[in-house]
């Protein structure tokens, strides 16, 4: 039917899923759009805030529930592959969507409540949002969440995953301190999204 005409499937390679999803979520804000630029900038940001948090916390459950775990279970199979495929090639893409997504998490979570009449970004911090604590409780949480990620995380795991060069003893130190903090990231993702979902319907959770 359409002889010589070559159409791409976007769904083959990541970035055209990627591009695919964005073009689709375009298309719906658009149909959707209110008329009110203060609406539609609110909403731009909380879109962003959502979308990156999902793949940070996500990321997050990936590490804390599947990777490690892979890994222990391929250092102790004396026959399997071993864990260094893992180490070499997922690791470290991994922890870049990681760390870049927890960034842009807190920041478009910085902007949506810098233009939110209901919290403003200061009053949410200092715990005095008209809307009440729930958002600012949920956002101290992120904030500590992001300082383990670039503060202990990500410097530790550089030494684990021989970026940065380090002794054994370094090495073995730096393992228990980014698990550590990856663990305390986990316990303190499930307040925090408890915060977050409440803050954002009203205030009321069940």
């Amino acid at each position: 039917m359409f002889k010589g005409i070559t159409i791409m499937n976007p769904l083959t390679s990541v970035k055209g899923t990627i591009i695919s999803g964005f073009v689709l979520a375009i298309i719906v804000a658009l149909y959707l759009s209110p008329e009110n630029s203060y609406l539609m900038t609110r909403n731009l940001s909380i879109w962003m805030h959502v979308l990156a948090g999902v793949t940070w916390v996500g990321l997050l459950y990936y590490f804390n529930f599947v990777q490690v775990p892979a890994m222990a279970d391929a250092l102790s199979d004396e026959g399997g592959p071993g864990p260094a495929a893992i180490g070499k090639y997922i690791a470290p893409k991994a922890l870049l969507w990681f760390r870049m997504a927890a960034a842009v998490t807190w920041l478009t979570g910085a902007w949506a409540l810098s233009i939110s009449p209901q919290y403003g970004f200061l009053q949410t911090f200092i715990f005095q949002a008209p809307a009440g604590p729930m958002m600012s409780l949920g956002a101290w949480m992120g904030t500590i969440m992001l300082f383990n990620v670039w503060v202990l995380i990500w410097p530790n795991q550089k030494k684990v995953l021989g970026i940065v060069e380090a002794s054994a003893d370094e090495i073995a130190k730096a393992k228990f301190t980014a698990a550590m903090a990856s663990r305390t990231n986990v316990v303190l993702s499930v307040p925090m999204l408890l915060c977050m979902v409440g803050a954002g319907h009203g205030g009321y959770l069940f």
